[in-house]
């Protein structure tokens, strides 16, 4: 029994010294205190190597992960997954069943859509669809979309098609609509936040250079209490630079055009807050993106911003938010056990250029994930879409 009992003892201690050596040698990967990141934020290495290059840091990511290592983690990204939370506006159309050759849309009201959606457009089926806001265009519309007020008649037999718009989280319907459009799958006619239609007439002008000095970029004109709360829990924490009117720290509204000259949209036109918010995070390595509610599907242009702009967004916002974006292109905030442990991850994420970069890689390697079909649903393609449904 003495025998088998210091037998057993050996046998524990080496395998004890075992794990000690594989463990200093590299070949076993302990949890790290970043273990608790979303999937596939661990970093690359644990030495930090500060950069601002996004072109050195491309290249380091190329030599040591590249687009092939990334495919294949994404394999069943690469075609999206048919997330309930994305209407599929690409599937089959029945031609033969569209009752008309040609609808026409008269706007109603004020509404924000931009101008320059107003266009005769071709769309599938040899369906033609005229998008106006002018009745002397479409005299005799067959639908009329309403998005801050509504109609003032009930709808009789033979007049136009009642559309109403509702894209903010509430989403309610006016109750005299034939078609709903809203920001969820579950409506009748989805329009994302993904479009370009968000944020036309801005400098789009990116830059390759990121700042090390102040890593998160923030604006905000509507100061509401909670969302005030988070940022400024999670901004005490990292250098940043906050624009806008809340918590601004950077001595007014507008010191991004004095800090970055060719973000000026027009010279000779007092500057908008928005018009050089695209060029201005570009500068920037993180952008903090808050959803004014945390409601499932409404991911607004709050996150779509950071992305196009070329910087990370750190998100909080829709719970499902994973499905409009694209595989690891953003940290999700939701996913960390506190803001230390966030902020943490971030200031390490930063001096990491392999790591950084592989937020990038879904650009530059084609894996756009559930991201084709939310750009696919947007306002940009609205028009044909609603003339679609209203055959």
């Amino acid at each position: 029994m003495q025998t088998e009992f210091k037998f057993i003892n050996s046998l524990t201690m080496m395998l004890r010294f075992a794990c000690f050596i594989m463990f200093f040698s590299g070949f076993l990967d302990f949890p790290s205190a970043l273990a608790s990141n979303p999937p596939g934020a661990n970093l690359a290495s644990a030495k930090s190597e500060p950069f601002t290059d996004l072109f050195g840091a491309f290249t380091k990511w190329d030599s040591q992960v590249g687009c092939s290592q990334f495919k294949h983690k994404h394999r069943g990204l690469m075609i999206n997954n048919g997330s309930a939370s994305v209407q599929d506006v690409d599937g089959a159309m029945k031609c033969g069943e569209l009752k008309m050759n040609h609808v026409g849309v008269l706007l109603k009201g004020w509404t924000w859509l931009p101008d320059y959606l107003d266009n005769l457009y071709s769309c599938r089926c040899g369906l033609s669809c005229l998008w106006t806001k002018y009745p002397v265009l479409a005299d005799k519309p067959d639908a009329l979309l309403f998005e801050t007020t509504t109609s003032k008649f009930l709808r009789k037999n033979g007049d136009p098609l009642q559309v109403y718009m509702d894209l903010e989280a509430g989403r309610v319907r006016s109750g005299e609509e034939d078609i709903f459009i809203s920001y969820h799958a579950k409506d009748d006619v989805q329009a994302t936040y993904a479009g370009a239609s968000f944020h036309n007439d801005r400098n789009y002008r990116v830059s390759s250079s990121k700042r090390n000095d102040v890593l998160v970029y923030w604006s905000s004109t509507r100061c509401r209490l909670k969302r005030n709360q988070l940022a400024h829990s999670l901004l005490k924490l990292l250098p940043h630079h906050s624009f806008g009117k809340c918590l601004n720290n950077v001595g007014g509204e507008n010191m991004a055009l004095s800090l970055y000259p060719k973000c000026v949209m027009n010279p000779k036109q007092p500057p908008k807050w928005y018009d050089h918010l695209h060029c201005a995070m570009s500068h920037y390595k993180f952008v903090l993106s808050i959803e004014n509610t945390n409601t499932e599907s409404y991911v607004t242009e709050k996150l779509f911003y950071a992305l196009d702009s070329g910087a990370v967004p750190i998100y909080f916002g829709a719970p499902n938010v994973w499905d409009f974006v694209p595989p690891h292109s953003i940290i999700d905030g939701t996913k960390f056990g506190s803001m230390e442990e966030l902020a943490y991850y971030v200031k390490a994420l930063a001096n990491d250029p392999v790591a950084y970069a592989e937020y990038h890689a879904w650009r530059r390697c084609g894996v756009l994930g559930n991201y084709q079909r939310t750009r696919a649903a947007s306002l940009d393609t609205l028009p044909c879409r609603l003339c679609e449904a209203g055959c």
